[in-house]
């Protein structure tokens, strides 16, 4: 890899600026593709930084119910990763600099094939993947091969990681690291930010990669917690509850749904951007 990804610019460029980056996680097709690219679209100019889309997947074991029941949402409406894939092209028609990862499980990309995904997903405009259920040992399948593809391949960090596993997490993990604030599946329970900023200072320790901390947050005041100490901060379930919220009866898209998300990506924008780093020398 060149180390010169989009990934790899936008961490820099806000190291410079001294302050952290909102990482914001949406399910890929929820609750529908024209919804679904709308909110994508308006992500940037809301204040998200890195944009993490999920691969919709039927059985997402690392995620609460509110990202299980987006990816469902977004299945029952003909989302696959064809449609993934060309979510990306029209987002980078309009948009060549956010950085875009695509997160999720390795089934999909299986069955879709490794190369051919790997192909498209690069020719795309994606930047890097986060698939959560390929450990480093299995590395050959997916990772290397990203790698070689131009790819980012984000690694996740727990509260379990220790410091004699950290070393095989981080081998080959390249754009960020993705710590897990909470054990447990996502949107469940709310981050501890001092345990969360001491073990950041943990990995930074082993890694000059940016880390970002994903897992229960919800609001602008965690968001500033959390930029206080990491390089990024993500949120997921709150954004994909905020879609729920906002659907009829029907399971269909109201007219504040895509409003209604990017209010929200907007305030924890402000929480972020709130907290002053120093800025790289």
């Amino acid at each position: 890899m060149s180390g010169d990804t989009r990934i790899d610019q936008r961490f820099a460029a806000l190291k410079d600026e001294g302050r952290a980056a909102l990482v914001t996680f949406l399910t890929a097709g929820d609750p529908d593709y024209a919804t679904s690219l709308e909110i994508v679209k308006g992500l940037p100019a809301a204040g998200a930084d890195v944009i993490e889309l999920g691969m919709p997947f039927t059985d997402p074991m690392a995620d609460g119910p509110a990202i299980q029941a987006s990816s469902l949402r977004a299945l029952a409406n003909g989302q696959n990763m064809i449609k993934t894939l060309q979510l990306v092209r029209d987002f980078r028609s309009g948009d060549d600099a956010t950085p875009i990862v695509l997160m999720g499980y390795y089934n999909p990309i299986y069955i879709y094939g490794v190369e051919r995904f790997l192909a498209d997903a690069k020719a795309a405009g994606v930047d890097g993947l986060i698939v959560v259920d390929l450990p480093p040992e299995e590395d050959s399948e997916l990772c290397i091969p990203a790698l070689a593809a131009g790819l980012n391949f984000i690694r996740l960090a727990t509260p379990t990681t220790d410091d004699h596993r950290l070393p095989t997490v981080l081998s080959n993990t390249s754009g960020f690291v993705y710590y897990v604030s909470v054990l447990g599946i996502t949107g469940t329970k709310a981050p501890d930010i001092a345990s969360v900023n001491q073990a950041v200072a943990r990995i930074k320790r082993h890694t000059p990669l940016p880390v970002a901390v994903g897992f229960g947050v919800r609001a602008a005041e965690q968001a500033a917690g959390i930029a206080g100490g990491a390089d990024g901060v993500v949120v997921g379930s709150a954004l994909v509850n905020t879609i729920l919220d906002s659907l009829d009866a029907d399971a269909k898209p109201g007219p504040s749904t895509v409003s209604a998300v990017l209010d929200l990506v907007a305030q924890l924008a402000g929480g972020v951007r709130s907290v002053e780093k120093p800025a790289a020398e």
